[in-house]
């Protein structure tokens, strides 16, 4: 019996050594993905001004890396504080750490290579190598057209430098180990044409990221159908829940028309829409959804992803939208 326990217990030993060594390599030596040394963004107009479109209207990379009024409802971004970081996204959110988005003005990025900012985009992984987690969406950005992600490092580089110093993201265990693991090489794309409609509005879907919000999520981890909302994210005056938009004829968007998607997104537009202030105490509905980021699309563009959207499975999830705080 006494040596039954000893190989017993060598045999535990040795488990947990094996688990240990894979841990200790896991943090010390992932993510493992290179950096593109020799790659040098030429700033043409055209760049500039895709890059602006993409990082303020599609991706909108400014929503979470600038300061949004959460005074005023969809939290309007508060004018010269492009870029500037600071946006936190924690527990209360249903995220496994707190993540604070970095400044990604040129002051930010001073010392950042091109090739640093494609890897840290469409990968996951910062300048020191460490991994990011992906709040930022970098799994879909990974899968855009390079000269997409040129554009928007081209439009980055060209913010007015700001000095600011938002705090370090820091993730809970055991996800700060397994996100060694989640980066991966970039897998870019062609950009669809315009006339593939379908095809060009799942791109656009991709890069909006708009799976990310609108599939519930667990600490990190989906737990509900792409694209059939539930996501919670707490508010001071409540919680909202992103909604349901697979083409679902009653819990998701499956009777809207076309027009009718546009013109959702086209309320916000700038001289269309007056942000109105949010009163919490009295459990009024605020939302992160940034309507007068996603506005700026062209209708062109709106409307291919609600083509795209309406190919999707239909999927019966009725989502209680808004819930008043408890007090």
């Amino acid at each position: 019996m006494k040596k039954l326990l000893k190989i017993l217990g060598a045999l535990l030993l040795l488990a947990l050594l094996f688990v240990a060594g894979g841990v200790f390599y896991v943090v010390n030596y992932l993510p493992n993905i290179p950096v593109q040394a020799d790659l040098k963004v030429e700033a043409t107009p055209e760049r500039l001004a895709r890059g602006a479109y993409l990082a303020n209207s599609v991706a909108v990379c400014m929503d979470c890396h600038s300061t949004r009024d959460w005074a005023l409802f969809s939290g309007p971004l508060k004018p010269g504080t492009l870029g500037v970081g600071g946006e936190k996204f924690d527990q209360t959110m249903n995220f496994p750490g707190s993540f604070i988005a970095p400044n990604i003005t040129p002051h930010g990025l001073k010392s950042w290579t091109d090739g640093e900012l494609y890897r840290a985009i469409t990968s996951g992984v910062s300048k020191d190598g460490h991994p990011l987690f992906p709040i930022m969406p970098y799994p879909s950005y990974g899968k855009m057209a390079a000269e997409d992600v040129y554009s928007i490092i081209a439009y980055l580089r060209s913010l007015p430098a700001q000095e600011s110093s938002p705090g370090p993201s820091k993730a809970d265990p055991p996800v700060n180990v397994i996100m060694h693991l989640m980066p991966q090489p970039a897998q870019p794309v062609s950009l669809p044409a315009k006339t593939d409609v379908v095809a060009y509005g799942g791109y656009l879907a991709n890069a909006a990221g708009c799976t990310e919000c609108h599939t519930k999520m667990e600490k990190g981890k989906r737990v509900g159908a792409p694209y059939a909302g539930g996501f919670e994210f707490a508010m001071p005056s409540g919680t909202v829940r992103s909604p349901n938009i697979t083409p679902h004829a009653v819990t998701g968007i499956g009777a809207w028309t076309k027009q009718m998607f546009v013109d959702r997104f086209k309320a916000y537009a700038p001289g269309t829409f007056k942000p109105m202030p949010v009163d919490a105490a009295k459990g009024e509905m605020q939302t992160v959804m940034p309507w007068t980021m996603y506005a700026n699309m062209t209708e062109e563009d709106l409307g291919a992803i609600y083509d795209y959207l309406k190919t999707l499975p239909a999927v019966e999830n009725n989502v209680e939208r808004w819930s008043v705080a408890k007090k």
